[in-house]
């Protein structure tokens, strides 16, 4: 890795681009001169427009859907950009695509996640900021620096601005894991709320398939607010509502993430649940013929574009997670 200049650099691919310009607004800046396009036959087409020589630059693309495409096109760029010159690479990734395949969960599984952790090496990243990985540990994963903010912070500040915990007292109001691998995540968001915590224990037949089966705390008359890391078909996220009423006896249910991938029959069941309102961070740019009135979207463009000047200046960001 060459030392880095005095001038930052912000390129965007296709999978998040009303996120990339938002940290370039909130940077004083704005988006560099590129082509990121397809030829007819669906290869990857970029062309970086403007010189990079010996300039710290940031790749700011999630891998969701399309997953393949948009990684293969953060993976060009950071080559293209690394071809020419460019002093320092770091791919800024909110959501982190395969972090699901962690492990090898029976016999001959590949982990996905460490093979797309190497590809991004090879490519040419010096670094990776990325947001709520599905396992902290994935980190371990890389052999360069990785940054990984999270969202709880972020999401507890609006949550706290919301007319529903301004109006209720925290006595009527409990934070609920929605599984026993979420504990520690809403634990963090019961801390900064200060209030109590409770757990859907469930057990899962198949892939996305869940059936509850009991509710680990007392839920009897309060609002709830599921916390998550992710939600991808909402199958999850919607029977846990239903369960925290029927079974536990909530009055309402609310419910927050950092990842909405809702994917599939995701936008139907969130409508037709019982969850009042869904906040989710825009890591992922959602397509507008799926919006929901009850999803409200929350913009993480401040906290990466603090995390950005941070890095560039080879400040601490510790002062990010706070």
């Amino acid at each position: 890795m060459m030392g880095h200049g005095n001038t930052v650099k912000l390129f965007a691919g296709n999978a998040c681009p009303e996120l990339a310009k938002q940290i370039a607004d909130k940077l004083g800046t704005k988006l560099c001169q590129a082509v990121v396009d397809r030829f007819s036959d669906g290869e990857c087409n970029i062309h970086i427009g403007e010189s990079v020589r010996g300039c710290d630059v940031f790749v700011i693309q999630s891998t969701s859907t399309p997953v393949n495409d948009n990684f293969m096109e953060l993976l060009v760029m950071i080559d293209a950009l690394r071809r020419a010159s460019a002093g320092r690479i770091t791919a800024v990734m909110p959501y982190f695509g395969y972090a699901r395949q962690d492990r090898k969960a029976q016999a001959r599984d590949p982990i996905t996640a460490k093979l797309v952790a190497d590809l991004i090496t090879t490519a040419g990243a010096d670094r990776v900021l990325t947001m709520d990985l599905h396992a902290p540990q994935l980190q371990g994963f890389f052999d360069i620096p990785v940054d990984h903010l999270l969202g709880i912070p972020v999401l507890a500040k609006q949550l706290v601005k919301e007319s529903f915990l301004k109006n209720v007292g925290t006595e009527d109001l409990i934070v609920v894991s929605p599984d026993v691998g979420s504990v520690a995540r809403a634990r963090t968001m019961a801390q900064r709320l200060n209030v109590s915590l409770a757990i859907v224990d469930k057990r899962r037949p198949k892939a996305n398939e869940m059936e509850v089966m009991h509710i680990v705390g007392d839920v009897s008359g309060k609002r709830c607010l599921i916390v998550d890391d992710m939600i991808d078909t909402a199958g999850t996220i919607t029977q846990g509502a239903k369960a925290l009423i029927e079974i536990g006896g909530a009055t309402e249910v609310f419910a927050c993430c950092t990842h909405a991938v809702l994917s599939g029959p995701a936008i139907e069941r969130l409508q037709a649940s019982a969850i009042k309102k869904l906040f989710i961070l825009n890591t992922i740019q959602q397509v507008k013929s799926r919006k929901i009135e009850k999803i409200t979207e929350i913009s993480v463009a401040p906290i990466f574009a603090a995390a950005i000047d941070s890095i560039f200046t080879d400040s601490p960001l510790s002062r990010l997670y706070e």
